[in-house]
């Protein structure tokens, strides 16, 4: 008869995965034919998993657990190949060639891996990181960053000198499972293995808990600090030594068939063969555990007997929590057959005292295995099926290799993909706006875009479409927006898109080439036959009207150069005598502006049309050169948001340049606090968007690029129609190559709009344009000048915004004259772009081409939005929603009062 015995098993829990001593495994340095040799049959075994080896160049054959592992080319687009140093020990681990290799990703601030279990969705999987620093950047510090399951974030990673694994259990929503790394400016992440095992759908499923984060699985009584996983356990589970347990360790030698066991959980022999008795004169096992109370946790217990007892007196297990059963009847252990113990669906929280014990017997209690867990709730679904099917077809046909493009499209919701925007109110995301204007794509237009069901608005403006447009876009149902212009399409137009432009309920823009009224209805009445021509000189004509109708169609396609045909039919910009100068201003009788480089008159062409005529004083401070910048640059360059150059005079010393006639004035005029006219929110996203666009095709649609310099609210001139256009180009500068992109010359610029890194290098490049446009923008969204003067001092607008932005107090922000008429999310959209523009630093600042898109997203979902959100109670954002901006104000770039 064995003695009474207690056991007291006292574990300090967070379960902290006991820093064990984890360096490197054994390297395996196999020969590539013995790695390939048997990897079919080892891959068919091994069917239920997706094992990757991040940063290796070769797929592989793992000699220790028998387990295929893949290169991960095929499973992420992004990052960069590491290894870790070579002065790292290698120790014995549960993995040896898999911590050599890593992939970081210095690029990007969400990066994300693609699994594709061949099971599909609904079925139970376990997903297994592994990190390894190993200081392969040379750095020798050790990064922190977060990594995510899809849109719920699953850890943040905070790696030491170890290594470290994290494993998750969960049901697949979707087809696809997405672990993305996520950069939280602590270092670049990196990973250095990837696991996915396949597990029964009847085992570690607490439906209240939505998933299972692992804290802890022990394999109890055994010695050493071996780990056991695959080829002992099927599932690939990682069983370690308990370092804290106590007691007597016993054993067994008996052949135990534990995967072939009735039990679901196919518990490894090699684990189930040792166990912890209590010790002498003690008839209990006790567990003292301190839990955080911020979580909740699930206990599963494992035993098999290990004694032929009688049949009559079996050996039954009881567990309680604080004095409460934790399972609702004892288990009965059978010779040699693995039995759990598992939870309620009622989680454990706080101090946690579980007692083991033996039920009507005086056979003592023991412990052969536990494993812990706590609930990760899964708060954020992925995006709707359909349209993450959608949106990837479009991704692939077009290729699109942008960073920010990875993983789930609308979730986390902080790292959605950009050019899109998403609805959270239902049980899914969805896709509701699309801006892909100027993203250089080809081809015909896919009918995928259709497939995205909830958009709003889509814009595939500026592209290099062809075809016909596809009639399956009429069957948008909420499409509002739908943008094409500026491409190669030719028609008909679908009626149903028609028809919808023709109500008022969608808002359609086409190229030059297409006219609203051509539809697919005119088809028979638009075909007709030429008839045979004989004559030469009616021949001649005909091939004169289709090359000007194939050089009208071309208009405004924003290229900069033009063929040999199209010069000779392109009217050109006329040089002008003094005389007719004289005659055009009816001898300069009515003066519209006057700068520092003369007087602007308003004129009247022979045709009635009005034009202006900027005429260039002796004394003006723009000089002959900046004379002819301008008239170089105004007769190569055509864009609907650049102010048209319709002819120039240089005759006899007197200069004049004459443009077309914009009657509504400037941007600085209508943001003037005397202006009685206050600009809607809608507008000056508008006029935003109109002067994002010229500066985007000065800076990237000009073959030499164009520099601006000049940029401010004053040089935004408004026609009729309130289209804003990019005036003045006297100062602008052209640069033939990236490396001849700084621009050294003597000083230009207004202060105030002025680049803070032109104060130290007297360089202009593009991103001083973009610093300027930041400026502009800031007084679009708050209606203060760029200088605000008192008798005592002068404050910049960046001065008098970033105080309000680290209070997140947007409705002091915004114009006070809107009157609260703007949607409060897109106020902040537009002013984390504002502030982006602004850095002190140029190479922190964005190209013109990603500000255009983040505006035209603004405009889109305020459009999308009507006038809800407009009065919202949460005007409050944190200041951790973007990067605050603080510069340094000199005083050349904000004068003192005068």
């Amino acid at each position: 008869m064995v003695c009474a015995q207690i056991l007291v098993l006292v574990l300090v829990f967070e379960l902290v995965s006991v820093p064990v001593i984890a360096s490197l495994g054994t390297k395996l340095d196999a020969a590539t034919n013995t790695a390939y040799r048997g990897r079919r049959t080892l891959a068919s075994e091994n069917s239920d998993f997706i094992s990757i080896d991040c940063g290796s160049s070769e797929d592989y054959v793992d000699e220790a657990s028998g387990i295929f592992y893949k290169s991960d080319l095929e499973f992420t687009s992004s990052g960069e190949n590491g290894k870790i140093k070579s002065e790292y020990p290698s120790q014995d681990t549960p993995y040896g060639q898999q911590l050599i290799n890593l992939r970081s990703f210095p690029q990007g601030k969400k990066n994300c891996y693609i699994l594709k279990p061949i099971q599909g969705k609904n079925n139970n999987y376990l997903i297994r990181a592994v990190f390894l620093y190993g200081n392969h950047d040379g750095l020798n510090v050790n990064p922190k960053f977060d990594l995510y399951l899809g849109g719920n974030l699953w850890k943040t990673v905070r790696i030491e000198d170890n290594y470290v694994i994290y494993e998750i259990i969960h049901v697949a929503p979707r087809d696809v499972i997405h672990v993305c790394l996520v950069d939280t400016g602590l270092g670049t992440p990196f990973i250095s293995a990837l696991e996915l095992r396949l597990l029964d759908n009847s085992i570690y499923r607490i439906k209240s808990a939505g998933a299972l984060a692992l804290r802890g699985r022990f394999d109890m009584g055994t010695k050493g600090n071996t780990t056991v996983r695959h080829k002992n356990d099927p599932y690939d589970r990682l069983w370690s030594l308990d370092y804290f347990s106590t007691g007597i360790l016993i054993n067994t030698t008996s052949n135990i068939t534990a995967f072939s066991s009735s039990t679901v959980y196919k518990l490894p022999a090699q684990v189930m063969r040792t166990a912890v008795m209590p010790i002498e004169n003690q008839t209990i096992v006790s567990y003292y555990w301190n839990l955080d109370i911020n979580r909740e946790y699930y206990i599963f217990f494992h035993f098999m007997e290990f004694e032929e007892v009688a049949k009559a007196h079996p050996r039954q297990i009881t567990i309680t929590f604080h004095s409460i059963d934790y399972v609702t009847s004892p288990i009965t252990l059978d010779y040699l057959k693995p039995q759990s113990l598992c939870p309620q669906n009622e989680p454990l929280r706080g101090n946690a005292n579980f007692t083991i014990k033996t039920k009507d017997s005086d056979l003592l209690p023991f412990l052969n295995a536990y494993e812990v867990y706590y609930a990760f709730p899964l708060q954020q679904l992925p995006t709707n099926q359909d349209d993450i099917d959608a949106i990837v077809d479009v991704k692939q046909t077009y290729k699109i290799t942008r960073d920010d493009w990875q993983g789930d499209p609308c979730v986390p919701r902080n790292f959605s993909w950009n050019d899109l925007n998403c609805s959270y109110d239902g049980v899914s995301p969805r896709i509701i706006s699309l801006n892909l204007s100027s993203s250089k794509l080809n081809g015909n237009i896919t009918s995928s875009f259709a497939k995205l069901t909830a958009l709003h608005s889509l814009d595939l403006s500026y592209n290099n479409f062809i075809g016909s447009i596809p009639e399956v876009l009429a069957s948008l149902p909420n499409l509002q927006i739908l943008n094409l212009a500026g491409n190669n399409l030719n028609g008909p137009i679908p009626k149903g898109l028609a028809e919808k432009s023709k109500h008022g309920t969608l808002q359609l823009s086409l190229p030059e080439s297409l006219e609203l009224g051509q539809t697919n209805s005119d088809k028979g009445k638009r075909n007709f036959i030429i008839p045979v021509v004989t004559s030469i000189g009616a021949l001649v004509l005909l091939i004169f009207i289709a090359i000007f109708w194939w050089v009208k169609r071309n208009q405004g396609q924003g290229t900069v150069t033009i063929s040999k045909q199209e010069d000779a039919l392109k009217p050109k910009n006329r040089q002008f005598t003094h005389s007719e100068v004289v005659r055009i201003t009816t001898n300069f009788s009515k003066v519209i502006g006057e700068g520092g480089y003369g007087k602007v008159y308003l004129g009247t062409m022979r045709d009635d049309s009005q034009v202006a005529v900027k005429v260039l004083s002796s004394s003006s401070n723009q000089g002959y050169k900046e004379f002819q910048a301008e008239v170089q640059h105004l007769m190569l360059v055509y864009h609907r948001n650049l102010v048209s150059l319709v002819g120039y005079s240089d005759d006899r010393g007197n200069k004049a340049l004459i443009y077309e006639y914009m009657c509504n004035g400037n941007l600085k005029q209508h943001l003037s606090v005397t202006n009685r006219d206050v600009l809607s929110w809608n507008m000056r996203l508008q006029i935003a968007i109109d002067a994002a666009n010229g500066l985007e095709y000065l800076h990237n649609g000009c073959k030499p690029p164009i520099i601006h310099r000049d940029l401010k609210t004053a040089n935004i001139l408004l026609n009729e129609s309130m289209q804003a256009k990019i005036a003045d180009f006297g100062l602008s500068r052209s640069f033939a190559t990236e490396k001849d992109s700084h621009v050294t010359t003597r000083p230009a610029g207004t202060p105030g709009y002025l680049d803070p890194e032109y104060q130290s290098t007297g360089n202009f490049n593009k991103k001083s344009d973009v610093y300027s446009f930041g400026i502009i923008l800031l007084e679009l969204i708050t209606g203060q000048p760029v200088i605000t003067r008192s008798h005592e001092s002068s404050k910049h607008v960046l001065q008098w915004v970033n105080p309000l932005i680290e209070r997140g107090d947007i409705q002091t922000i915004v114009d006070e004259r809107l009157q609260g008429e703007f949607n409060t999310n897109v106020a902040w959209k537009a002013l984390e772009i504002a502030m982006s523009c602004v850095p002190p630093a140029a190479i922190q600042r964005p190209d013109m081409s990603h500000v255009l898109v983040e505006l035209k997203e603004c405009l889109a979902v305020e459009m999308a939005s009507g006038t809800a959100g407009k009065t919202e109670n949460s005007m409050k954002r944190s200041n951790n929603s973007f990067q605050m901006t603080s510069l340094a104000l000199d005083a050349e770039m904000v004068p003192s009062a005068r």
